[in-house]
């Protein structure tokens, strides 16, 4: 039944729109029943595929849980922007607060992966572990080189700069967990990011404030 209705709603798709139309599918199962328990019947019953046609794009569940995480590691990758101190248009202050928000946002956007690549991505198998910790150690390799280069211009506090790499990795990721979890809203994003930034600020970060300028009073 649930595969009738199914094939009814997507009805005959180009091959791109159905090689996307299973990942759509399968990482919303992946989501709400975890990788482990998640089956290829799961996966071609919503999308309204024979099996045959799941294997004419993936392999197995392991290929689409990899493709999925992959282009999601992608989008995190993207997000995150070197800060440049010699740009006259922006602060470095504001490029902290753009890249925070930048990564927050596009985890709220995209929750289900989120909520996948910090709950079911470890365990997958031993290859697939290493191909996540080299993703990880890609992105705490950049936060510590942008973090040296904060110590040498004086806005980053001296300590190890991997060690305060990790630091600011493992707050932000139990931020994210735990926003997707509750269902915080995407429109959610500028207070996280305001809070992820005070924090931060009253660590290691030493950037001097940017003022506003007040409205002008009425006479």
């Amino acid at each position: 039944m649930a595969t009738a209705r199914a094939k009814k709603k997507f009805g005959a798709l180009p091959k791109n729109e159905r090689r996307q139309q299973i990942l759509s599918v399968a990482r919303e199962a992946f989501a709400k029943r975890g990788y482990h328990q998640t089956t290829i019947d799961d996966i071609v019953a919503q999308a309204g595929v024979a099996r045959g046609t799941f294997y004419l794009y993936f392999e197995d569940k392991r290929a689409v849980f990899s493709d999925l995480v992959d282009r999601f590691a992608g989008q995190l990758s993207m997000a995150i922007v070197r800060i440049v101190t010699d740009d006259p248009g922006r602060s470095v202050v504001e490029q902290v607060r753009e890249n925070i928000r930048a990564i927050i946002a596009t985890c709220l956007a995209e929750r289900a992966m989120t909520k996948i690549l910090f709950t079911d991505s470890v365990g997958v198998d031993p290859a697939f572990d290493r191909k996540l910790q080299t993703f990880y150690d890609t992105v705490v390799q950049l936060l510590t080189e942008s973090l040296k280069d904060g110590q040498a211009l004086g806005i980053v506090a001296d300590g190890e700069p991997r060690v305060l790499a990790y630091l600011t990795i493992g707050s932000l990721k139990e931020l994210l967990y735990q926003a997707v979890t509750l269902g915080f809203a995407e429109e959610s994003a500028d207070v996280l990011t305001q809070q992820m930034f005070t924090f931060l600020s009253g660590g290691y970060l030493r950037l001097p404030e940017v003022k506003t300028s007040k409205p002008a009073r009425r006479r």
